[in-house]
């Protein structure tokens, strides 16, 4: 299963560490808005990082590893822009104010790495052991693209009815109000915790919700655990950053749903024809070229063919 050196893993973690340190420990030790200027300098740096590591991949291990690497990494990046939209509805909904929500996310892909981790080393352990699997996620795949191409749009929900929150008030009592960026919080001698900790709840289970679908993805695309997990985690590390970046103009993007579902589909059809026949495994490079295409088309798509907003009779007012 482990086929790269404990030197590269080292230097996986130690990347991700230092990142994690420098972004918590020191550049936002204090709650702040994070601007959109800091958002993109954040943003640049981890598609630096990620495309830096797929060059020490590719001088290492050749270009079908570095290929499978970008490719898990676009997909499991395009999902996450689709991720963002619910992001926003959960901090709209709880009224988080800007300066908190950076806190929100970090923890939350901190719980995201060790929910992807389990997935991620559970999923190849399946496939390695039982290859009846390959198909089962391969048809999830398609069902998943299927469903996301006819579902409709997303609707607001109700996240007081989450499940998260339901257990959150099980086992805490929980405060009405905020306090600061504080999970939990003393009033009157007891302990409570804060709405902040509900809306760090919610994101976990929402990423954990969302993990099933782009893991099967990710694993359509290679079944080594390292390429795997690194190009994963290197897209959920960047998530936060892209939600500061794209979090005001993220519903614009109307058409790349459809994109999204295309190469559900295609890496579930890509997955099937690989376990049926080794012969018919669609070549890395040709995977790539797909997934960068559609991602053009729909993104180009989605700022070219904006629907037209209704508009008012000229000389009506509101009343």
């Amino acid at each position: 299963m482990f086929e790269e050196s404990p030197l590269m893993w080292a230097g996986f973690f130690a990347v991700v560490g230092i990142a994690l340190a420098l972004d918590l420990g020191v550049l936002n030790r204090s709650a702040h808005r994070v601007s959109t200027k800091e958002a993109l300098y954040w943003t640049i740096a981890w598609i630096t990082m990620a495309m830096g590591f797929a060059g020490v991949v590719y001088s290492l291990y050749g270009v079908t590893k570095a290929t499978d690497f970008v490719t898990a990494y676009l997909i499991e990046e395009s999902l996450s822009v689709d991720n963002l939209f619910v992001f926003v509805l959960v901090f709209r909904f709880f009224k988080v104010e800007d300066k908190y929500q950076h806190r929100v996310l970090f923890w939350g892909v901190l719980g995201a790495i060790v929910m992807r981790a389990i997935f991620i080393f559970a999923g190849v352990a399946l496939l390695n052991q039982f290859h009846w699997i390959t198909y089962i996620f391969g048809a999830f795949l398609i069902y998943t693209g299927v469903k996301l191409l006819f579902g409709g749009e997303t609707e607001e929900a109700d996240f007081a009815e989450n499940l998260g929150v339901k257990l959150v008030k099980r086992f805490f009592p929980v405060s009405q109000n905020y306090d600061g960026q504080k999970f939990f919080t003393i009033e009157n001698g007891k302990r409570f915790a804060t709405p902040l900790f509900l809306v760090l709840v919610v994101v976990e289970i929402t990423d954990l919700i969302f993990a099933v679908d782009s893991i099967p993805a990710v694993l359509a695309v290679s079944n080594d655990v390292f390429i795997v997990f690194t190009s994963n985690i290197f897209a959920i590390m960047g998530l936060r950053s892209l939600y500061f970046l794209l979090a005001d103009v993220v519903e614009r993007f109307v058409h790349l749903k459809t994109g999204l579902a295309f190469i559900l589909a295609f890496v579930g059809v890509k997955m099937i024809l690989a376990g049926i026949n080794e012969a018919w495994k669609i070549p890395s490079p040709v995977s790539l070229a797909v997934v960068v295409g559609i991602l053009t088309i729909s993104i180009i798509a989605s700022l070219v063919l904006q629907p037209k907003e209704a508009t008012k009779p000229e000389g009506e007012k509101a009343n």
